[in-house]
């Protein structure tokens, strides 16, 4: 059979079987959801942490000092998410993405996300300079972005057998990353969704009675979406 017949024929079964859905209280993993039909809806909220600069670490230096700096990136910010029982399901480059689920999840991913900037500037980038002096004097520092969302999630898997991974299909996904991808300023580097703000904790959003958020509105998906955006940080030990 030819590659078109292949493609032809897995359309027809990928695209017209019925999901065998259920309703998930757990992130699952790739073996926990069948291939061609299986599908999980879950209530999450989705963390992504895009590492900023990459244009210039992989033309300004040699592979193995770009690959030293995302490696220490990724590697940090992946503990701090596990950290807050984050679930890991997602890598795309320098970006990773973090989903969070049961109690107190708002409160949980966006503490994370604040974590991830306290990492990436007193634990991730003084190690790298003091290593590869050559990043300062070439006049790169490390930076990034978080974007947090909350919402329903479709999870699937996508691919062919041996080589598949799982897809989030919903608005919190898809908003998460959007706005990780913001370039405004290196003073925010977390952006969350202002319905997320407003069902978080408290102690998230206001340090000895000051309110460490920013109403702002952002393009996202050609609309103007309500948002709040932070320069603050927390501490990790």
């Amino acid at each position: 059979m030819g590659l078109k017949s292949t493609i032809e024929e897995k359309l027809t079964e990928l695209v017209g079987h019925e999901w065998q859905t259920r309703s998930g209280l757990t992130v699952p993993g790739t073996d926990d959801i069948v291939l061609r039909d299986g599908a999980v809806q879950l209530d999450a909220v989705y963390l992504y942490a895009d590492m900023m600069g990459s244009t210039q670490l992989v033309s300004d230096f040699d592979p193995g000092t770009a690959a030293k700096v995302t490696r220490a990136f990724i590697s940090t910010a992946c503990r701090v998410i596990r950290n807050r029982d984050g679930h890991i399901r997602s890598f795309d480059g320098d970006r990773v993405m973090g989903i969070f689920v049961g109690a107190n999840k708002e409160g949980r991913a966006v503490r994370t996300a604040l974590e991830i900037t306290y990492a990436t500037d007193k634990l991730v980038r003084p190690a790298l300079e003091r290593r590869l002096p050559s990043l300062s004097r070439q006049g790169f520092e490390l930076c990034h972005v978080s974007g947090v969302a909350s919402g329903p999630v479709f999870i699937a898997r996508a691919g062919v057998y041996n080589h598949n991974d799982l897809i989030s299909i919903g608005t919190a996904a898809n908003v998460a990353a959007k706005l990780s991808d913001i370039r405004e300023t290196p003073q925010y580097r977390t952006y969350i969704t202002r319905s997320l703000y407003d069902v978080m904790p408290n102690d998230c959003a206001v340090t000895d009675g000051t309110v460490m958020w920013q109403a702002h509105r952002v393009p996202v998906n050609g609309k103007q979406l309500a948002v709040c955006r932070s320069s603050w940080e927390w501490s990790v030990s």
